[in-house]
């Protein structure tokens, strides 16, 4: 491998990196990633590392160096690389068409780059549906204890992390929280924790008034809260308190989508019939920069056929909405998920890894919970099983960094909810092999022994 030395050297002067305290690198140089093929990734030093996260954030789906995808860009650039969204493209249509195909009940796609930008257009939506069809009365949206929808003002408005809302407010008003339906850390000794989890949802729409409530946003399973599947029941439910206070249902599939649970939308393993539904990472891997959101014909109608008053449509856009790399992408990265049968192998691996997790809490007390659905999956640590007291969260993260010192990438929570930062994270990418995961949790079970005794 060439001397990459002076990449090193730039990168640390010049370069801002997401979610880092800058101070460390006084000491040591950032880590800068030159290649990637299939589960592994190579470092500047040349370090090889079997990828259990799928690019860091739950992106890289179908897994690095698919040729086949960078080549579906390369050639769409060249034919037509932009053009604004007021105006169609062939690569737009046709990914439109064929992810309709894939959501029944869906039928309309609204193209921006990222997940917070999909989610806040759905945000402007449900303001503008309450505006000019229900007389700016229905216009608070509820979110959800745990769960994250993005990095912008209003989308930390709506974050159930606070950790990551921190030195961010003053808020937009109108985002009201519901509880978490973490049955691990039930907030009520009953039987039905799924049904009742929800109902408390119910609650606080009774106590805001559901004649000022115009959605909620839910991830089907919760990610970066620490891997939260959804109780039995608890879905159900949701869906009939929807219906019966005409509150629109916003789906948050950033992380689920295109894959990751097993299906091709996280909600579908749940017979919701959602309103919209956002996506993003999975998209098209990370091989260019897309998000969609999804509405029904229902929603879309609601902005036709109004008087020109400056709400007769919706006035909104997304400049790299326009980019044809990302449909592009996504139409291959969608074949790749068909031809190759992706979504079976999902569940297969998943099934394997929830087996490995399970075994090692068997032989490690320190693991209190073991959760997910799919190539997602978590395994809460505890100090204590009897009172489930959270892992010390610098012991969760030493074990992250012991992984890595194995060659191994994993996930934990981590400066999102306080106290509760405790949840190894496992989402490789859905190309994962019996041996890849067998390497994956194998490098827990030395961390874990290293790190806990």
């Amino acid at each position: 491998m060439n001397d990459l030395s002076p990449v090193i050297a730039a990168d640390k002067a010049h370069v801002w990196h997401h979610l880092s305290q800058h101070k460390q690198y006084e000491t040591i140089d950032p880590r800068v990633f030159v290649e990637g093929k299939g589960m592994r990734l190579w470092d500047a030093t040349g370090r090889e590392f079997l990828d259990g996260v799928s690019g860091g954030v739950w992106t890289v789906n179908v897994g690095y160096g698919r040729e086949s995808i960078a080549n579906a860009v390369r050639d769409q650039l060249i034919k037509l690389n932009y053009y604004a969204g007021a105006a169609g493209t062939v690569p737009g249509a046709l990914f439109a068409e064929k992810l309709i195909t894939k959501m029944p009940g869906m039928s309309r796609v609204y193209y921006s780059n990222s997940g917070s930008e999909a989610n806040e257009k759905v945000y402007k939506m449900v303001r503008q549906i309450s505006a000019r069809h229900y007389g700016g009365k229905k216009w608070k949206i509820l979110y959800r204890d745990r769960d994250y929808h993005g990095t912008t003002i209003a989308t930390l408005a709506t974050s159930g992390q606070d950790q990551r809302a921190l030195a961010y407010g003053p808020f937009p008003e109108g985002f009201i929280r519901v509880p978490h339906c973490l049955e691990y850390r039930k907030q009520w000794d009953v039987e039905n924790y799924g049904e009742r989890a929800a109902d408390a949802i119910e609650e606080v729409i009774l106590r805001e008034g559901p004649d000022t409530i115009g959605a909620i946003v839910l991830e089907p399973v919760t990610a970066g809260g620490g891997v939260i599947t959804p109780p039995t029941g608890y879905w159900q439910r949701v869906q009939e308190i929807c219906r019966k206070y005409d509150i629109l249902l916003h789906i948050d599939e950033v992380v689920c989508g295109l894959g990751r649970t097993g299906t091709w939308f996280g909600y579908q393993h749940y017979g919701i019939e959602p309103d919209f539904v956002t996506m993003a990472k999975g998209v098209a891997s990370g091989y260019a920069a897309i998000s969609c959101t999804v509405t029904t014909e229902r929603v879309f109608d609601m902005f036709k056929d109004a008087p020109e008053d400056g709400m007769s449509f919706f006035r909104d856009i997304s400049t790299f909405g326009g980019c044809t790399s990302g449909p592009a992408a996504a139409l291959e990265n969608m074949r790749i998920i068909e031809d190759e049968g992706l979504l079976a192998n999902t569940v297969a691996m998943g099934e394997r890894t929830l087996a490995n997790l399970n075994a090692l809490a068997e032989k490690h007390k320190v693991i209190g919970d073991v959760r997910g659905k799919g190539l997602f999956c978590g395994a809460e640590l505890v100090a204590d099983r009897a009172t489930k007291e959270p892992a010390d969260e610098k012991k969760v993260q030493a074990v992250v960094a012991d992984c890595l010192a194995q060659g191994v990438i994993i996930g934990a929570t981590n400066r999102s909810i306080p106290g509760f930062n405790n949840t190894l994270c496992l989402s490789p990418a859905l190309i994962s092999t019996a041996d890849d995961i067998d390497t994956l949790t194998n490098a827990i079970d030395g961390a874990l022994t290293r790190v806990f005794g």
